[in-house]
């Protein structure tokens, strides 16, 4: 039985490479191929296919593959490759969106599912806590093709790996604690931020302890292969260890690839080495991205979207105006932000497999699990194919492209 399920994810696998060769070819986002293809397969009967399909968009599976297996490895190749002096110079920015833009957005999105949509509180804040979380995967890729700004790619690089940690820490908050801290007043306000900060500073200390000690560790030795094992060690050393002391994982990967990836490559990576080490983790991350946004069209099948239009319309509607006044007045207080680049990162804000795993996460006993599921697939499949296949237009129609443009430096008003 498993080795036939085994094989039949192979050939999921198998699907997804192709889907991938030809996406390139046509010098398309692959993730946005992937899908739809992914959608396409849900809604149709492949007999062959049918039991690899129903494995692995079982809730506990997906969690597992996105939450447990692929998003350490997401986070870690991202930090190890964004050089921190270029998240420094976009520090404010970044800073700006990952974290007061998350809040803004969770709090705006929160109002408008319970006020319009008239969801029950939890609900409306567990969905909020959701759509906090940006996925920039196919944004960067098209980005990074068309020559825009490196500025700009930072920007909505280190918002994602930011926010994704702050998003994980508002869904458990809302999911399990909100009730109780509602009932327990202003003491209650200040137990969710002491909680928040808790998860939050938590995750960075561990993940700063761990960078700091694993770049310390290949300094001994010049010999790639063990390095890259020591980096998957970190990444998922990091999550899990945090994870188990209750804080969180999201952000200690997040700071120990940091750390890693700019400290630890200065004194410890021989250019072979970081040669070798980005070789390994670019095909890592292609076949965790591949099954991914396969599996993200796959989950079709487990949705029921009867009489559920009206709703879906609401909520993207309200998830684009929550992410539109996040973005506007996060970056207000910056000098000189052009109005061309908060455009493109509102439209970029793109939502991903995060929102969709930590949805299935919440067990079948909550109130509203089903209505969170729906929305949830249908915002993330609106933002991957609208806005994902739209961002190419806006950015050369916004004359950002360019290979030659020179990266700025945004300074904040005094």
């Amino acid at each position: 039985m498993f080795n036939e399920t085994f094989i039949q994810l192979l050939i999921l696998l198998a699907v997804s490479m192709f889907i991938i060769a030809i996406a390139k070819k046509l010098n398309q986002p692959y993730s946005i191929a992937l899908v739809f293809v992914g959608i396409l397969l849900g809604i149709s009967h492949i007999p062959f296919l049918d039991e690899a399909e129903a494995f692995i968009t079982q809730s506990h599976v997906f969690q597992a593959i996105v939450i447990s297996l692929f998003l350490p490895i997401l986070l870690g190749d991202a930090t190890l490759k964004l050089p921190f002096s270029h998240l420094r110079e976009q520090g404010k920015p970044v800073l700006a969106l990952a974290f007061g833009g998350t809040l803004l957005s969770f709090f705006a999105v929160a109002a408008g599912s319970y006020f319009f949509l008239g969801l029950p509180l939890v609900v409306a804040f567990t969905f909020a806590s959701l759509m906090s979380a940006t996925d920039p995967i196919s944004v960067i890729s098209i980005f990074k093709s068309l020559g825009v700004p490196k500025s700009v790619v930072t920007i909505i690089e280190g918002e994602s790996l930011f926010n994704d940690g702050v998003a994980v820490v508002l869904f458990q908050i809302s999911s399990v604690y909100l009730l109780t801290y509602m009932d327990m007043g202003l003491a209650g306000i200040g137990s969710g931020i002491g909680l928040f900060l808790k998860f939050s500073l938590g995750g960075m200390a561990i993940g700063a302890v761990l960078g700091y000690l694993f770049s310390q560790i290949i300094r001994l030795y010049d010999d790639y292969p063990l390095e890259i094992g020591f980096s998957m060690l970190l990444f998922f050393g990091s999550y899990f260890i945090a994870e188990h002391f209750h804080v969180s994982g999201v952000i200690a990967v997040v700071v120990s690839g940091l750390i890693f990836g700019s400290y630890g490559s200065k004194i410890g990576m021989s250019e072979t080495t970081q040669t070798n080490i980005n070789s390994f983790w670019d095909v890592v991350t292609l076949i965790a991205n591949s099954l991914i946004f396969l599996m993200i069209g796959l989950e079709i099948k487990n949705i029921d979207f009867t009489d559920k239009w009206p709703v879906i319309a609401g909520a993207v509607a309200i998830v684009l105006a929550g992410r539109t006044l996040a973005l506007y007045t996060s970056v207000s207080f910056l000098r000189g932000f052009p109005s061309s680049w908060k455009l493109v990162l509102n439209w970029g804000g793109l939502k991903g497999s995060l929102s969709i795993a930590l949805a299935l996460s919440l067990p079948a006993s909550f109130d509203g699990r089903e209505t969170i599921l729906v929305l949830t697939f249908s915002v993330v499949v609106f933002s991957l194919l609208v806005q994902g296949l739209t961002i190419k237009w806006l950015v050369l129609k916004l004359g950002l492209g360019g290979t030659q443009r020179k990266s700025q430096r945004i300074d904040d008003a005094v």
